[in-house]
């Protein structure tokens, strides 16, 4: 996730680069702007030329007609540049929100597309973080902030010829304390630069902290954790508070510095400006037309000297999210993927597959593990926890790719197809199951997003979730809560079941579907899942013996490889693991009670 090529440049622009391509498609709207940009800067530079008309010849003529004339054309000019100024403000916000908004969809969707070593190594909380105050920051410049510098830039110019049209003398003396001003302010921005990035990875990782303790509130509050996570996130939040004090007191020096240094300089030549008159050598408007174009020359640095500040700020900012859009998943479709057939659905193969975690290379999750499971069959793996049970699922969905061997469906490996295709034709039921902040309705229909209102319905009665869906105070329409917490933990797998009927898949992947449910409710969702189970390739991790007792075959499985395979019969005569599995496991909560302590 760090980009430790990107950070050795931690002083240049170049993350804002990256900005182009999201201009591009609004290039005329750019231009336009750009042109109304150039209107009201080139206006804006008439003022002081206006002024000294008025002023040599008008007011010091005394012909009250010239001053009425000069003044209405100071008013037209000053109306102009009112116009072109919010139009060009409007132009240049709307590139900047638009652009901000296709950063965030563009990333948002980048993530999506992580594989789960991705999350092992980066903090959801940080991710939000980058989409939120980051892409703020990249707004702030590619919308106001950049017509500001735009601006700044073409009146510097302009004031810079209108000065030296007014008095080339006093123009050397500017153009010499040039570099004196600006090299501090650029020496002192670069600075800020390496500050900036400090301080919004610190909040990224409070944004962190608290997005983690959030997603787990009902454990802090059960174990009395509230002062522990408070003293966590007050010191987070103080480390990122110390890290923008210092970025602001660096603010602070760099806006003194260059206000001081700006302002100053144009005094000192104004004095000198002001004994030209005296000498009889300058007309008092043309002194008014250099000191207008002056301020116009000092309003345009400083702003450009602040822009600079947030520039930087911004390119930091861009650099993060350039991380996020470069970000690559391990798993991606190959350039000519393979199609699964339709026929023989259903059928897989684990041939001579090695796996262990991008996080722990060292230690083999999988070993050489060889099977083949037919099409229509039901197959249960059963082991220890931690044995390997829940990877082979990680693996057949390809959230993973195995080190040496592979995964073939209907004879097609899953390396070589498209993984979208290779989730299509598979349901999963986990056992920690996920409802979304949505509607009962909306929620199920997640297992096939085109589904009509009564073909939901119908997965929920299929699940036995319509009676307690219909209950609810909107029925199928109310809300659910953030991760489901108007429901029971059974109403939840309910609920997640009604999704695999309704995608109604060849392959089911269930990991203990009815564990949480009551004995009623449990008799009635697996007659269900019988059904939806015939003619389908399901495949079941086992903790309960009714569950084992409806598989086909039993696989077993510890420290990641297959150690039999077999009815519960067989292994209860042929494997000393499954068999102790089944006497503690397995064992009726009955005959758990009766077992001394």
């Amino acid at each position: 996730m760090q980009s430790s090529k990107l950070r050795a440049n931690g002083a240049s622009l170049k993350p804002l680069k990256a900005l182009v391509p999201f201009i591009r498609p609004y290039k005329n709207t750019f231009i336009v702007a750009i042109i109304v940009l150039l209107l009201a800067s080139a206006v804006t530079g008439s003022l002081p030329i206006a002024a000294r008309y008025l002023i040599d010849s008008g007011i010091t003529s005394g012909n009250a007609d010239k001053i009425n004339f000069y003044f209405k054309l100071v008013l037209g000019v000053i109306l102009l540049i009112s116009l072109l100024s919010a139009t060009r403000l409007y132009l240049i916000t709307w590139l900047g929100e638009r652009i901000v908004a296709d950063i965030r969809e563009k990333i948002y969707a980048q993530v999506l597309k992580q594989d789960p070593s991705f999350f092992e190594v980066t903090q959801t909380g940080e991710v939000l973080s980058r989409l939120t105050t980051d892409t703020t920051l990249v707004q702030a410049i590619s919308g106001v902030g950049i017509s500001i510098a735009l601006r700044s830039t073409v009146m510097l110019f302009i004031s810079l010829a209108g000065i030296m049209y007014s008095s080339p003398s006093l123009t050397l003396i500017i153009v010499i304390l040039i570099p004196a001003v600006i090299g501090p302010i650029i020496w002192l921005a670069r600075r800020l630069r390496a500050l900036s990035r400090t301080a919004q990875d610190k909040v990224a990782e409070s944004s962190g902290m608290a997005n983690e303790m959030l997603n787990a509130i009902e454990t802090v509050q059960a174990y009395t954790l509230e002062k522990v996570q408070n003293q966590r996130f007050r010191k987070a939040v103080e480390a990122a508070f110390i890290a923008a004090i210092e970025r602001i007191k660096l603010r602070f020096v760099m806006s003194f510095s260059s206000m001081f240094l700006l302002l100053g300089a144009i005094t000192l030549v104004l004095w000198m400006g002001t004994q030209e008159v005296l000498a009889g050598n300058m007309l008092p408007g043309e002194l008014a037309q250099f000191v207008l174009f002056t301020v116009l020359l000092a309003s345009s640095g400083a702003m450009l000297s602040e822009m600079w500040g947030e520039v930087q700020r911004a390119a930091g900012a861009m650099e993060r999210l350039v991380e996020l859009l470069n970000a690559q998943p391990n798993i991606v479709m190959p350039e000519n993927p393979m199609p699964i057939p339709a026929q023989g659905e259903g059928r897989i193969s684990f041939n001579k597959v090695n796996f262990h975690y991008p996080s722990r290379p060292d230690s083999y999750a999988l070993e050489n593990i060889n099977l083949n499971i037919t099409s229509g069959e039901t197959i249960a793996f059963v082991g220890p926890s931690g044995a390997g049970k829940s990877t082979l699922f990680q693996l057949l969905l390809r959230f993973y790719d195995p080190q040496s061997g592979f995964i073939s469906i209907n004879g097609v490996n899953i390396s070589a197809a498209d993984p979208m295709d290779v989730r299509s034709i598979m349901a999963v039921v986990p056992q920690e199951n996920v409802v979304f902040a949505t509607s009962a309705l909306e929620n199920i229909r997640y297992g096939r997003p085109a589904a009509s209102d009564e073909e939901v319905r119908a997965a929920a009665i299929s699940a036995s979730a319509d009676l307690f869906i219909s209950e609810l105070p909107e029925g199928y329409h109310t809300f659910l809560g953030e991760k489901g917490v108007r429901l029971s933990g059974g109403q939840k797998q309910r609920i997640a079941i009604a999704r695999a009927i309704l995608k109604d898949p060849p392959i089911l992947l269930l990991d203990e579907a009815t564990s949480s449910l009551d004995a009623e409710s449990e008799r009635l969702v697996q007659q269900s899942l019988q059904k939806l189970m015939h003619n389908r390739t399901t495949i079941i991790i086992a903790h309960r013996l009714a569950t084992v007792l409806k598989a086909k075959r039993i696989v077993v499985i510890d420290n990641g490889k297959i150690r039999a395979i077999g009815s519960h019969a067989e292994l209860m005569r042929k494997d000393a693991l499954y068999a102790h599995l089944a006497e503690l496991q397995f064992r009726s909560p009955a005959q758990q009670a009766s077992i001394p302590p």
